[in-house]
Formats: structure tokens, C-alpha cells, sequence
């Protein structure tokens, strides 16, 4: 299929992009430079649409208009909202039955530009990144200006060094300024940047380094967090004797610990402080590559995926802006890795496209103690908070004093993201940490959709946030759901597979060195199609809700569940803050679930919470939900980024745990033994299980 520009697509979207609080990129962005000359060595820049006329409408209108024809809508965003070199002729082509998606066709700009030169030469003086160090009360601000000087350097200093247009280059760091300005000088240059979360093992790095061919790696000496020092050098020394396409490790100093530095490393800040501060952008075609990150794979391997520039620019900034009502001098929290994906696109990209103010948080909830993050949102008077429904859960254990003893007036948006959120952690977060009068988003999206595209926001003024629901298709996303047949399923009150019947701006584009895989993981299940892998439930007033993974959803006696359900339902005892529900094989049910739970501390009975939780279940599903076991552990399996790795509960229970597959990402692997001990015990109890 394809989708051309037609006389609907100059239609400027006005009402989302310059009018006030709902403007999609701050007003500074207009006009401003397409008389000026920037010192960074742009002067082709400041070519957007002309002649556009107002488009006004309410939630329902454009979401209606974005689903009808997504190309002329887009097309006209892109126009009004980028900073072009060369304006696009063509809005989109695709055909989902090969997995090809292209937008933009013939435009050409540099992401770079988009998030740094234009702001800087408006407000060289406002703040972009606020960086939230280790240790409370030591924060770093730094101007547009600073920041576009040292992605400058830092580019300077790759190319110097032979990194050059198309090049794979690996970043293995802490969240800091420097790491952003890396990403950033990857793409001035027009290279293409790998983040890895420097918290994966040497193994993986590795893998994920071969498989993207990269020519570099940018690390640090160490890491910090928590408190406690990272080895993130040493992990890398591991990882590229076993990487011949590395040319050179570029290593900067977070610690003042002096390390070894081999033949191919380059000391970053000594090189960069000899660079100009001036790099000239290289200017990219829409559908170049900006980035690949990678995923786990039902295979066991890692899934390297691509997202372009101008598409994946302009949905970020434009999702950043209406989920969460960004506004200009707002500050905005999302206190996510930027190894991760929502790092990507709301810690850096969407909200610098954005001109805007953004923390990075290198530490954790939890240290120096469990009111971290609330101290950080009175210290920097943080706006929007966006979190993962792990952490919300792991603070909710420790009360409300850590939240009420801190000013949190400075809200406005709290946000999750991740995984669905329970009811308790929903509320708990509305309730007390929003004081009631915040909006809060509970976000579905994907690495693989680049920006959200299921949440409460935008609506139509006024209109009701349903608790722990994401609800609303964001603009231009087409959502249906599909049966065991692959045939649509119509109306309200109903669950299936969800799908989604056209094409966005933000999505991936390829599995790297594998679009084979990407067709059969995303578009061979339900031709026609993209395949979230999710299933979800569409209620009777027509919102969504997310029941889990499609591989986490339960048939017992014919009946498929979701474990979110059963999870969800189970976190609404006071005494339970977290679970974790798995299928194991039963031999009259074909599956029965097992729950995983951990009560609070100063719980008396946990015998009688295994009796009420099952009781609750009973009664908000049905009898047929009920966990046939339910085991008391003092905590669970969880990544470092806070997900609970359920695959290995499975394993346990299933008597596979001489092949755990690799746990490297696990954030305790001590936690594994622990939760085997207490299985055994209690399965040595429980003929059942035998």
C-alpha cells in the first residue's frame, strides 16, 4: 500500500501544534531560525511547510482523522514540526505483509539539529539535561549551549577516529550528560548508536557488539549507583576481546579512580577537550538509521531493533508532548535508563525535539533510602513523573512517611510504563504521592513502537481517567483485536489478541541483519497486521486494558486468562505489595497457576493471606482463576531495571532449574536459590506437586 501527499496533508494540525498550552513544540521553534545562520555550520536549515491552513478539532476528531488517512496526517506534522534541510515529497508507503514501513520519503535533516542547534541558538541559556548523580543533592544543570558544545566535541572526536556515516557504534554507560551528548554526536554524524544498559554481563555486551558489527564502543571507568561502584571498563575489556570489529573503546572518567588503558582506548575527555566545538551535521535521508536497540527474543536471541530518524524524531517529540501535557519550563522526570527504550524516547530524544528540560536519573528509588525519589521531585521541582509500576510496588512496602515528608506541589502528571499496573500501585501512586489532583497515565507502548500508543491522554477535556487502564489509542493508532483464528473481533466486553491495522511514524522498521524474523515475530500471526504480541481487553465503554504478554496468558479448562488479571487482583490485599503469577502443567487442567507473593514485614499471619488472596481471586474473576498454589517469598526475580524475570519461576516450578538460560540482567542472582530453597520446602508438603 502506499499513501502520497494529497490536498489534506498541508492541512497544519494548529490546535496541536501553536496554540498555547497544546502547542506540540515550544513556541520558540518557529521563525527562529530560518533567517539565522547557525555557528555549528548549518545554513541550509529552516525549510518547513508553508501555506498550511488551521485544522481544529476535539480527541475524537483527529483520532478519526489520524486512523483514516495517517499519511496526509503526519505528513502535515512533519512539515510544521521539524526543521527540514530537504521538505519530504512523499508522506508514506507501506505493506505489512513484507514488514515495510517508510515515511517521509525524500525529506532529509539531522536529529541533532532538531534537538539541540535550534534551541541553542533561541536559549543558549536553557536548561536541557538536569542530571541527577548518585548521591542526593549534587545535581549538574546544563544550557543547550553546553550541551550542543560538547556533542560537538564528541563528534569531532569520532570522526577524528574514523567513525564515520553508517558506522555501528556501542555505548555502555551511566546515565549522564556525557551519555546523551554521545547518542546525540552519533547522530550529527550520521553514525548509528547501540545503547546496552551497562548492567549487562561481558557476554552480552559482546553478543550485542558482533551482532551489530559495531566499529566503537563509548564507556566509562565506572559506574555509580546505589552507592556502590560499577566495573563498567573492566566489563567492557571482557566483552571485546571477542569483538574484532571494534577499532577503539573510548573510555571517560565517572570516578576519579584511574584505570589501565590498552592500545585501542582513547581517553574521551582529553580527546574532546582538543576538538572544535563546531561540527558540521551530517544530513540524513528520512529512512537512514538512527538507532538499534536491543530486545529479548522468544529464541533466546537478543533482537537488535531499527528505528529511523524522521519518523521516530517526530513521534517521540509529539507522544512526549500530548501524553503527558508537556509544557515549555516545565520539568520533566522520567527517571528510566537510558538503555532502555523509554530513555530513549522521553529522556532524551522526545523532550530535547521538544526543547525542554529533562532529568537523568543515575541512581535508584531506594537509596539512601526509600524517599529518593520524592526528595528529587522537591529538590528539582519536578513537573511530570514517569516511573515503572516495579518500583511504585517495592516503595509502596515501605509506607507513606518517605512520600508525605517531602513537597510534592510540583506535580502535575505521573505516568507508568513498563508493564500494566496494578490497582493498589495505581492508587497508591494517585493517591498519595499525586495527592489526588494529578493526572496519572498508565502507557502502553514497545521497544518495537518507538513512542506510546495506548494511553488515558490526550482526551477530550474533561473526560475520565478509568484506574489502571491504558484506554485511549494515541493519534493515528488503529488498534483491534483478533481471535485464535485470526479473524477480527467486534463490539465491547471482549479480549483477544491486540493488533494494530496501520502504520505510525515511530515504528521499527527491521530486525538488524534479519528482516525475515521481523516479518514472521510481527507480521505473520495475523496478516495484515502488526502483532503487539499483547493480548487485551476491550471494555464496555471501549478503552483498552492490557492483559499481558500473549506467552503469559493461561488456558485452564478451556479458559484463557491473562496472569496480569490474576496479579492485578491479587495486589488489591493490603499485605501483598508485589507477585508474580506462572502456567505450570496440570494434569486435569491442562494449566493451572502458581502465584508468587511477597507480604509486608510486619505481616502476622502469612498462612491467612495465602487464604485470602485466593478468596479475592475467587471473587473478582472466577473460581476457575484461583492459583492452585500460592507461595510466600521474601522477594522476587527481578532485572536490573526492576522487571520481574518470570521465565525463571517457571523453570523452578517446572524442575528446569539445571538450565536457567542466562540470567546475567538479573539484579540479585542470590535470589534464585533463595526462592528454590522455599519452593522445595513447600512442594516436600504438598503431594500435589511431586
Amino acid at each position: 500500500m502506499a499513501m502520497a501527499t494529497s490536498a489534506a496533508a498541508t492541512a497544519a494540525l494548529s490546535c496541536l501544534l501553536r496554540a498555547g498550552k497544546r502547542s506540540c513544540l515550544p513556541s520558540a521553534r518557529w521563525g527562529c531560525l530560518s533567517s539565522a545562520r547557525l555557528s555549528s555550520g548549518v545554513s541550509s536549515y529552516g525549510q518547513r511547510g508553508s501555506g498550511a491552513r488551521s485544522l481544529r478539532g476535539n480527541y475524537r476528531e483527529l483520532w478519526e482523522r489520524a486512523a483514516r488517512e495517517p499519511g496526509p496526517f503526519w505528513g502535515a506534522l512533519a512539515r510544521e514540526a521539524l526543521l527540514w534541510d530537504t521538505p519530504h515529497h512523499t508522506d508514506c508507503e507501506w505493506d505489512f505483509a513484507q514488514g515495510r514501513v517508510r515515511w517521509f520519503l525524500g525529506g532529509r535533516l539531522n536529529v541533532a539539529v532538531n534537538c539541540l542547534d535550534q534551541h541553542a541558538q533561541c536559549s543558549p541559556d536553557r536548561v536541557a539535561l538536569i542530571w541527577e548523580k548518585d548521591e542526593p543533592g549534587t545535581e549538574e544543570r546544563i544550557t543547550y549551549r553546553e550541551l550542543l558544545e560538547m556533542t560537538c566535541r564528541l563528534a569531532n572526536t569520532l570522526k577524528k577516529n574514523g567513525i564515520k556515516k553508517g558506522d555501528r557504534v556501542a555505548l555502555y554507560m551511566p546515565v549522564s550528560p556525557l551519555a546523551v551528548a554521545a547518542m546525540l554526536a552519533c547522530a550529527r554524524i550520521g553514525a548509528v548508536h547501540t545503547v546496552v544498559f551497562a548492567g549487562f554481563s561481558g557476554e552480552s555486551l559482546a553478543g550485542r557488539i558482533n551482532d551489530s558489527e559495531c566499529k566503537a564502543v563509548i564507556t566509562c571507568n565506572q559506574g555509580l549507583r546505589g552507592g556502590r561502584v560499577i566495573e563498567l571498563k573492566k566489563t567492557v575489556d571482557e566483552a571485546v576481546e571477542s569483538c574484532p570489529s571494534v577499532k577503539c573503546v573510548f573510555v571517560a572518567q565517572r570516578t576519579s579512580n584511574k584505570i589501565h588503558l590498552g592500545s585501542r582506548d582513547i581517553p574521551l575527555e582529553e580527546e574532546m577537550a582538543k576538538e572544535a566545538s563546531v561540527c558540521a551535521p551530517e544530513i540524513m535521508d528520512s529512512e537512514d538509521m538512527l538507532f538499534m536497540l536491543y530486545t529479548s527474543g522468544s529464541t533466546g536471541k537478543p533482537k537488535g531493533i531499527v528505528h529511523t530518524q524522521a519518523g521516530y524524531l517526530l513521534y517521540s517529540a509529539f507522544t512526549h508532548k500530548h501524553v503527558f501535557d508537556y509544557k515549555q519550563d516545565d520539568v520533566f522526570g522520567c527517571v528510566a535508563d537510558i538503555g532502555w527504550i523509554t530513555g530513549h524516547s522521553y529522556v532524551v530524544y522526545g523532550p530535547l525535539c521538544n526543547g525542554g528540560t529533562t532529568v537523568l536519573f543515575e541512581s535508584t528509588p531506594i537509596y539512601p533510602d526509600p524517599g529518593r525519589y520524592w526528595e528529587t521531585v522537591q529538590r528539582l521541582r519536578i513537573n511530570q513523573f514517569y516511573c515503572a509500576p516495579t518500583a511504585l510496588r517495592l516503595l509502596l512496602k515501605y509506607g507513606d512517611e518517605y512520600v508525605k515528608k517531602y513537597d510534592r506541589s510540583s506535580l502535575t502528571t505521573l505516568g507508568s510504563v513498563g508493564e500494566p499496573i496494578n490497582h493498589e500501585a495505581w492508587q497508591w501512586f494517585y493517591d498519595v504521592v499525586g495527592e489526588g489532583r494529578c493526572t496519572l497515565v498508565d502507557t502502553w507502548w514497545q521497544t518495537e513502537t518507538g513512542g506510546i500508543c495506548i494511553a488515558p491522554r490526550p482526551s477530550e477535556k474533561g473526560a475520565e481517567i478509568v484506574p489502571a487502564i491504558a484506554m485511549r489509542p494515541f493519534y493515528g493508532i488503529t488498534p483491534v483485536l483478533m481471535d485464535e483464528n485470526g479473524k477480527m473481533i467486534d463490539g465491547n466486553d471482549v479480549s483477544g489478541a491486540l493488533c494494530i491495522a496501520k502504520p505510525w511514524p515511530g515504528i521499527a522498521r527491521t530486525i538488524y541483519g534479519d528482516h525475515q524474523r521481523f516479518i514472521e515475530a510481527y507480521f505473520k500471526a495475523y496478516p495484515g497486521y502488526y502483532f503487539t504480541g499483547d493480548g487485551a481487553h476491550r471494555t464496555e465503554e471501549g478503552y483498552y486494558q492490557i492483559t499481558g504478554r500473549m506467552d503469559d496468558v493461561l488456558n485452564i479448562s478451556g479458559h484463557r486468562l491473562g496472569t496480569a488479571e490474576i496479579e492485578d487482583v491479587m495486589d488489591e490485599h493490603p499485605a501483598v505489595p508485589e507477585t508474580a503469577v506462572i502456567g505450570y502443567p496440570h494434569e486435569i487442567k491442562g494449566e493451572a497457576a502458581f502465584a508468587f507473593i511477597v507480604v509486608r514485614d510486619d505481616t502476622p499471619y502469612p498462612e491467612m493471606v495465602t487464604k485470602e488472596v485466593r478468596a479475592i481471586v475467587a471473587s473478582k474473576i472466577a473460581k476457575y482463576a484461583v492459583p492452585d498454589h500460592v507461595l510466600v517469598v521474601k522477594r522476587l526475580p527481578k532485572t536490573r531495571s526492576g522487571k520481574i524475570m518470570r521465565r525463571l519461576l517457571r523453570r523452578i516450578v517446572t524442575g528446569n532449574v539445571s538450565d536457567l538460560g542466562d540470567i546475567t540482567t538479573l539484579d540479585d542472582p542470590s535470589v534464585i536459590t533463595e526462592i528454590i530453597d522455599t519452593y522445595e520446602n513447600y512442594k516436600a508438603k504438598n503431594s500435589t506437586l511431586k
